[in-house]
Formats: C-alpha cells, sequence, structure tokens
C-alpha cells in the first residue's frame, strides 16, 4: 500500500542578516514516517523544523501539509506539536497537570481529560506519577511527560528538537529505543532533529541529511550508512576510509594504482571519484592474501573490537634546509626606488625551462617604492645560464633602472623515489628573508615556490602529486639562521574494525568484497 504525503517542504528559502541558512529546500515526510533532520550545528535543520511549526516564516517557497497550503496559518492552527529540548514543563503543576494543560485550554470535559492523560502516562511508563512535582523527576522522566503533554493533543505530527541532548549517555540510548516505540505505538509521524548520527541510525525511518542549509541525502539507515551520496555523508555518517579514485569503466575503479572489482556503474569513463570503505568492511589477512598489503601502526582496544591503524602506501618526505638571511635591499641614489631578491638553486634537467617569469618567482626579486610601499614591476633581467653545474650571476632591475646582483646554482638535485607509492618528490635548499617570512600571506605556498618543491608520479612524470609543507619556526618571531622545512606527500591509512589483534609493525594484507567498495561523485563545497 502506499504511503500518504503529509508534508511537502518546496523551495525553502531562509536568509539571516545576509546569510542563508536553508537554499531552496525540497523534501517530501509521509504518515506515519520518523523522519530524522540529521547534521551540525548550522546546517539549517532546526530553521526548516521551526518553519514547519509556524515559529519563523520562510523567506521563499511553501510548506504544504495534508494538502494544504499553511505558510500563513499561526502555530495553534496546526495540527502538530513540538517538544523542545529544554521541555519547558510548567514547575507549579503536577504530572497530571502538565500533560492534561492543552486539553484544559481546549475545555474538555475532566472525565475525558483524566481518560486522556492517564492513557498517556501508560504510554510513557509513569503510572502512578500523576501528582509528583515534575521539579523532583528525572531528566528521562521529565522528557516522557513533555512528550505525553505533545502527543495528549493527538496531532498528526510531532516534532522534536534535540529532545535528547539534555540527557546523559545511558539515558539518552535508553530513550531513543522508547521514542521509537511511543512512535510506533500512537502511529503519527515524529520529525527529529539531532547532530547525533547515532540516535539517527538507531530510530529513523529516514534521515535526511543536511550541510550549509542544503540537503546532502535522504534514504534509509541502511541507504545512508551503506551508500553515502558523497564524501560528506560518508564521514557524518559512521567511520569511513575515503579514497580518491578513478571509475575506470562500469564495475571498475582504481585507487592507489590498483585495479578494484566494484558493484557501482554509471559513471563516466575515467572519472574522478570518492571511494569510500567502512572500517568493519575491511579484513585483516596474511600478506600472501591480500587485495593490497600495509604496516600496522597502531592498535586500539575499543570494547568489542580493535582500532587499528594500516598505512598501505607510505607517504613521501624530503626535508631541505631553508637559510634565513638578513635583508639585501638596495636603494636608488635618489631613494625613490627599491629592489630585493635571493640567491636560489635550480636542478639541471630544469634549466631549459627557466623563463623570467620563472626566476624572479623563484628569487622572490620584488621592486617597490619605499615612500608607498607600492609595488612595481621588475622590468629587465640579465643571465646567462648553461646547462652545466656551477653558480651563475643573475641582475634584476627596476623600472628606475636600480639594480641587484644575485646567484643561480646549478645543481644535479636529488629527489626522493618511492616506488610503493609510484611517486617522486623534490625540494631544494632556499635562501628567504627575515621580513619576506613575517610578510608573506600564504606562506605555506611561497615556501613550496622559493624551494621549487614538486612532487610527481613515477609512471608519468606529468602528473604531479599535492605536496604539503612542516616547519617548526614561529614565522612572527624568526630570526637569521638555518630552519629546517619538511615537504611529504600524503599517505594512505587504512582504519579497519576488526576482533583479530594484530602487533603494531607487523606486515599484513587487506582484502575485501566488491560490495564493500562503495563509489561516489565527487563534489566541491564553496
Amino acid at each position: 500500500m502506499e504511503k500518504k504525503k503529509l508534508i511537502e517542504f518546496r523551495n525553502i528559502v531562509k536568509n539571516f542578516d545576509g546569510n542563508f541558512v536553508l537554499k531552496g529546500v525540497n523534501l517530501d515526510i509521509y504518515e506515519k514516517e520518523f523522519v530524522t533532520l540529521l547534521g551540525p550545528s548550522g546546517c539549517g535543520k532546526t530553521t526548516l523544523l521551526r518553519i514547519l511549526g509556524g515559529f519563523l516564516d520562510a523567506d521563499e517557497g511553501s510548506v504544504m501539509f495534508d494538502g494544504e497550503e499553511i505558510s500563513n496559518k499561526p502555530p495553534y492552527e496546526r495540527e502538530l506539536n513540538t517538544v523542545f529540548q529544554k521541555y519547558a514543563l510548567f514547575p507549579h503543576l503536577s504530572v497530571f497537570e502538565n500533560i492534561a494543560f492543552g486539553l484544559r485550554i481546549k475545555k474538555m470535559s475532566s472525565d475525558v481529560i483524566e481518560q486522556k492523560v492517564m492513557k498517556m502516562l501508560k504510554l510513557i511508563g509513569l503510572e502512578g506519577y500523576e501528582n509528583k512535582n515534575v521539579t523532583h523527576m528525572s531528566g528521562g522522566q521529565q522528557q516522557r511527560v513533555a512528550i505525553a503533554r505533545a502527543l495528549v493533543n493527538e496531532p498528526k505530527v510531532l516534532l522534536l528538537d534535540e529532545p535528547l541532548a539534555a540527557l546523559d549517555l545511558k539515558l539518552r540510548k535508553e530513550m531513543q529505543y522508547e521514542l521509537k516505540r511511543i512512535q510506533q505505538e500512537v502511529g503519527i509521524t515524529f520529525i527529529f532533529v539531532t547532530h547525533d548520527q547515532e540516535e539517527a541510525l538507531t530510530m529513523s525511518d529516514k534521515i535526511v541529511v543536511m550541510k550549509g542549509g542544503e540537503i546532502q541525502q535522504v534514504g534509509t539507515p541502511e541507504e545512508i550508512y551503506n551508500e553515502p551520496a558523497n564524501s560528506y555523508v560518508a564521514n557524518f555518517i559512521g567511520e569511513s576510509n575515503i579514497i580518491p579514485g578513478i571509475m575506470l569503466e562500469d564495475y571498475k575503479v582504481q585507487f592507489d594504482d590498483i585495479v578494484f572489482d566494484c558493484v557501482d556503474f554509471g559513471f563516466k569513463k575515467d572519472e574522478k571519484v570518492d571511494v569510500v570503505i567502512r572500517p568493519e568492511d575491511i579484513d585483516i589477512v596474511e600478506v600472501s592474501q591480500g587485495k593490497m598489503t600495509g604496516e600496522v601502526l597502531s592498535v586500539l582496544f575499543k570494547g568489542v573490537h580493535y582500532e587499528i591503524m594500516v598505512e598501505t602506501v607510505p607517504g613521501t618526505t624530503v626535508t631541505v634546509n631553508m637559510h634565513v638571511i638578513r635583508n639585501t635591499d638596495v636603494t636608488s641614489e635618489d631613494g625613490k626606488e627599491k629592489i630585493s631578491a635571493n640567491d636560489f638553486y635550480v636542478d639541471i634537467e630544469d634549466v631549459a625551462k627557466l623563463d623570467d617569469k620563472e626566476i624572479i618567482a623563484l628569487s622572490n626579486a620584488q621592486a617597490w617604492n619605499p615612500e608607498t610601499d607600492e609595488l612595481t614591476s621588475i622590468s629587465k633581467i640579465e643571465y646567462e645560464l648553461q646547462e652545466e653545474l656551477g653558480t651563475y650571476p643573475v641582475i634584476f632591475y627596476a623600472p628606475g633602472g636600480t639594480s641587484i646582483e644575485k646567484k643561480i646554482f646549478v645543481v644535479n638535485q636529488r629527489f626522493v623515489k618511492n616506488e610503493k607509492a609510484n611517486e617522486a618528490v623534490m625540494a631544494f635548499n632556499f635562501f628567504i628573508t627575515v621580513d619576506e617570512i613575517k610578510e608573506s600571506k600564504a606562506l605555506d605556498t611561497d615556501i613550496k615556490t622559493w624551494a621549487n618543491a614538486q612532487g610527481w608520479k613515477l609512471s608519468d612524470e606529468n602528473q604531479s602529486v599535492d605536496i604539503s609543507v612542516d616547519y617548526e619556526f614561529d614565522p612572527e618571531n624568526i630570526n637569521v639562521g638555518i630552519y629546517k622545512v619538511t615537504f611529504s606527500t600524503t599517505g594512505r591509512e587504512f582504519k579497519i574494525h576488526t576482533t583479530d589483534y594484530s602487533k603494531e609493525g607487523e606486515e599484513v594484507g587487506l582484502t575485501f568484497f566488491p560490495e564493500d567498495i562503495h563509489v561516489m561523485s565527487k563534489v566541491v563545497y564553496e
């Protein structure tokens, strides 16, 4: 039997002081569903709930309830009730009177009120508590009273805005099952807001994952967990190993230079994708039986399983010397022009490819007006480089003719080769001044440029590899001296949940089935 559509959000937009909290949300909710709006703080889930409840107006869009547009209806005319995080119980009223409050507003007869309240007390497991003062009750009991007060009015929908957040962990887990039981017994639609993935997976018929005012995925807990739509959902719901890959063709995906069978299809040929493999779907086996191999980095006992980190692809690292020198600015005779530059290293194989722009970048050559600090262009460069090892002078000129002479060191630069990772990394020692470091607006990027740091695939030198930079000096308090700077590629580590123990440092094999590989389209977030 087809379920009846109860609530329809159509193109809901909400803007607070220029910040779009909801960006055209569309969502259908059906009768008797337990729906969870899941996402981090600020994703728009509570705002959407409040718009449905009538506590906020949408800037654009419409809300349909049981086939009727309700955007202009006040909250008290909507067939729904809300349970808030802080319960909002009346401290001067007993449990009975708190639950009966809405019925008395409707001027129901005393015998009907008593019948309905006692039925609710039985439903929430608080029979015999009708005369108790709510301020003397535990958090879980108070929450049940708040739920009963909302349900006694027989709404078609119950809205729950993070009602478990104030409870301790044990009670929160108990109430997850209790809420689901109550929803199934009363047979109405529950819409639950939370940032807790476990709550969503435990209670929901349908989960709506939100981020930045937009819906990322809608599905059952099994669909959301086993087939996440993108890396955001995969990371937010459960723990994941997410690896960049290439969908070679239907049912064939490549990552870490290995081709694997999978169950996914419908992607473009050679499309760049993200691959997710859940920690519990990976088995540790003998090296000879593994689809990939690696070294055990760490083992943590988590109670019901071990959490084991295995490095399958080691990162590639190279460390160079950063020579921090004093400023060597040259000032024109009239004091209206300054120019600076630094010595630098270049690999002999790159000499033929050097042009003026690269030389300016590698030497960090700059010209400026000292009165205004306004930069001017480097007007001319003079140099005679040869494809031979040695030291070669280079002269930089500012527009007014002021010049500075520096050195280019042509070297046979070694690089670090990583056969297992199919990559290599190279970087050069370099010279830089204290001021240039302090004035840098993007220091990591600048350091890569100054060191001419490069990473590439051994199988294809034209395919670059991303590198990161690491250093221990404080850029704001740096002095003249020599400092170590390390450039690294990101290795591959897999998180594995298993009941089998492995030793740190042990070489192991990893295996998984094609259905354990979940291929997702890459998503770029603003």
